[in-house]
């Protein structure tokens, strides 16, 4: 059952498409799929890091896009081709040794609704289907792959007193 808590979030989880894509799926004339990623949500995925949370990737599809964008960032679980997201979720928190109330997962659609309905701190981006938004303890105000993680991300680390420290990381490197 949510905790709603964000100050006890250490595990944020993502899907991918809608949430750190804008949910459009590229395939060129040979079928190679790509993605656009938003900048500004992999620098809030770093300072998350950088203040001690742990990231996960748990989407339905599968693709070098979204492993290369996971090495790039430092996320070490990345899952992929996941059908059954909760199980995966389960998972992720006993490898981490965490209960589900100190997770937070950030979705848009109906596969993600299984770890948003056990994890502490459920999110629905704004253009989330209604049904995750119903199940959501908050709604983004930025849309999937346009600044939604960034603005959990803040929420999360202002809830622990820790975002001004994380904008000072940047601020001290003029």
């Amino acid at each position: 059952m949510p905790t709603a808590d964000p100050a006890q979030i250490q595990l944020l989880c993502l899907d991918v498409d809608g949430v750190l894509t804008d949910g459009s799926i590229l395939l060129d004339d040979h079928g190679t799929e790509t993605k656009r990623f938003f900048v500004r949500d992999g620098t809030a995925i770093r300072m998350w890091q950088r203040a001690g949370g742990h990231v996960a990737i748990i989407t339905g599809r599968r693709g070098a896009a979204v492993q290369n964008r996971a090495a790039e960032l430092g996320i070490l679980h990345l899952y992929e081709g996941v059908s059954r997201k909760g199980d995966v979720f389960d998972d992720v928190l006993k490898t981490l040794g965490l209960d589900a109330s100190q997770a937070a997962m950030v979705g848009d659609d109906l596969p993600d609704l299984p770890i948003l309905a056990k994890c502490g701190y459920p999110v629905a981006v704004r253009d989330a289907a209604p049904e995750v938004i119903d199940v959501a303890c908050h709604v983004t105000n930025a849309p999937g792959g346009r600044g939604a993680v960034r603005e959990v991300v803040e929420r999360l680390l202002q809830a622990r007193d820790a975002w001004e420290a994380s904008v000072k990381f940047y601020a001290d490197q003029t």
